[in-house]
């Protein structure tokens, strides 16, 4: 199994994603787990704290995530190219934390015949951000957007949730080299591949347990990304007319 993470300047949060992951392979066990950062035009101390963290480290310089995470993909392939044809990848982001039973969520539905999971995104705890007073204005209304199609009968049960987040994603290797991998776009990479996926007849499941929880921040390192779709939920703040695209 490999995991991905692509990072653009993400030296205080790169730490806290990895012992994450890393806690969740321990839980894996004996599953065996790479971790691949693709440390991505970085001018910071990203990639040297990685590979402190027990990453393995790759350089791009193409400022686009949806390249980024492809070569992360790519890489990992080659570390677990004798691994057999059971090889699964699990995405996740550097300024995220996953639970530990994250990795053998997407084991579960791997070996039940599934080709791809998508998880949900819970917003981690953050200061207030101007203009927004609390932490709490922020969270209450990314999850009036967010679960706005939740039943009440679903809250305890299976969510067939519309997400797709690269910060908690899961494909097999050959589902996912069958529809060509992350295109390189600076937005939406994962939305597309879901796309591609869903069209090709892949079983995916679309799941509430095991959320990833990520940073609740006003400026983001995607264009028309989590954090414009956050900031545009303020009157007075700028709106991304293609954060829907990404984030609904």
């Amino acid at each position: 199994m490999g995991v991905v993470v692509p990072a653009h300047n993400e030296e205080q949060r790169i730490g806290a994603c990895l012992r994450s992951v890393h806690a969740a392979a321990d839980r894996a066990a004996p599953v065996h787990v790479v971790v691949v950062v693709t440390a991505d035009a970085c001018t910071d101390g990203t990639a040297t704290l990685a590979a402190r963290e027990g990453a393995h480290v790759i350089n791009t310089h193409s400022h686009n995530v949806g390249a980024a995470r492809a070569a992360g993909a790519r890489y990992a392939l080659e570390l677990l190219a004798d691994a057999g044809a059971d090889v699964w990848l699990a995405m996740t982001d550097a300024d995220s934390t996953v639970p530990t039973a994250w990795l053998t969520h997407q084991i579960y539905w791997a070996r039940g015949g599934y080709d791809a999971v998508l998880g949900t995104i819970r917003l981690a705890s953050a200061m207030a951000t101007p203009p927004f007073e609390s932490p709490h204005d922020v969270e209450r209304l990314h999850n009036a957007h967010y679960f706005r199609t939740r039943r009440v009968s679903e809250t305890q049960g299976m969510w067939e949730h519309p997400h797709v987040h690269g910060a908690n994603l899961g494909v097999s290797a050959s589902a996912y080299l069958r529809v060509g991998g992350f295109m390189a776009l600076p937005t939406g990479e994962d939305r597309d591949l879901a796309a591609r996926l869903s069209e090709a007849g892949h079983r995916i499941a679309r799941t509430d347990h095991y959320p990833v929880h990520t940073a609740a921040r006003l400026r983001g390192r995607a264009p028309c990304g989590l954090s414009d779709f956050l900031a545009s939920m303020h009157p007075t703040l700028p709106r991304c007319t293609n954060s829907e695209r990404r984030n609904g």
